[in-house]
């Protein structure tokens, strides 16, 4: 394992299949221009299935990228992540909210998958979080025991801080589709099974903690688990979660921040640097000695400032 350079590579999905390799980089990975993807492409950085192609090579279902930049500048990060527990087989860390877990994008050095790799070794999660979502993560160190613990880890508690009165409590039970935004990967929450496909069931349940200035804390548990669930759920109950780009008041922030375009006012509406979304607290069964064993971490302080 190479920590000293990254390696990015890319399996080409439905997404990608029939688009030139230009339009495929300088569409996805929107940290460098057009013109700076052609000089990358022609000067061997990038090969398409381990041969250099012209910029122009059309791609198909499961071709593979390969990106090996030289000088990619990486922007800050917190890497002031807490080991929580430790032992021969397994790691629970309590991340920061400004923190990669896998190297993405412009993000290498600066991501907990680095950090953890450099002082213990290879590691393999078992869970994962976005990178503005802090809390408690669990990461072993036997890709065997990765698949073992990830059917009895259970991520009891999130904690949100969002805008708006939100009930005492409320089960939101239904589905997760496509939001038709022009973010890609955005979705949204909707109680009616939809009529067409993809579709994803989602159950939460959410209990208001507090209510103060406009402002609530809402405890969430996941029955399911699946890609922004709460963030979206929130989002389409008109609950948005403070400081989120994408899910947040305007989903433009999160283009402009895309783009380095984030204005000292749009940051002013955005309330917090990143999303207000905590990881509270896990349980799960140690594969070893069986025992049950729970975490806590307590709600970090930039998103209970959000609550005076």
């Amino acid at each position: 394992m190479d920590l000293s350079r990254r390696i990015i590579r890319t399996s080409i999905d439905w997404s990608g299949n029939g688009l030139t390799l230009i339009d495929f980089l300088s569409g996805r990975f929107t940290y460098r221009s057009k013109e700076e993807w052609i000089t990358r492409i022609n000067s061997g950085e990038i090969t398409l299935n381990n041969k250099i192609v012209p910029p122009e090579t059309l791609l198909v279902l499961h071709d593979c990228v390969e990106y090996r930049p030289e000088d990619i500048e990486e922007p800050p990060a917190d890497l002031d992540y807490r080991i929580v527990f430790e032992d021969d087989s397994l790691l629970v860390i309590d991340k920061p909210g400004n923190l990669c877990m896998h190297p993405a994008g412009p993000f290498f050095k600066h991501t907990l998958w680095h950090l953890l790799c450099s002082k213990y070794g290879t590691i393999h999660f078992v869970n994962r979080l976005d990178r503005e979502t802090s809390g408690l993560l669990l990461a072993v160190k036997e890709p065997k025991l990765a698949k073992q613990l990830a059917k009895s880890v259970s991520f009891k508690r999130y904690l949100a801080v969002v805008h708006g009165e939100f009930p005492e409590e409320l089960l939101a039970e239904g589905f997760l589709v496509d939001a038709n935004s022009v973010v890609r990967k955005k979705r949204k929450f909707v109680s009616q099974m939809p009529d067409n496909p993809p579709f994803e069931s989602a159950k939460t349940a959410f209990v208001r903690q507090k209510y103060i200035n406009g402002m609530s804390l809402v405890e969430a548990t996941l029955f399911t688990g699946r890609m922004h669930q709460i963030r979206a759920t929130l989002f389409s109950l008109g609950f948005p979660v403070a400081g989120d780009k994408l899910y947040g008041p305007d989903e433009r922030f999160y283009l402009k921040q895309s783009s380095g375009e984030l204005s000292a006012d749009d940051r002013a509406k955005l309330l917090i640097s990143r999303q207000a979304l905590h990881s509270a607290e896990l349980e799960f069964i140690h594969p070893q000695s069986k025992e049950k064993l729970v975490f806590n971490s307590p709600l970090p302080a930039e998103l209970q400032s959000l609550l005076k």
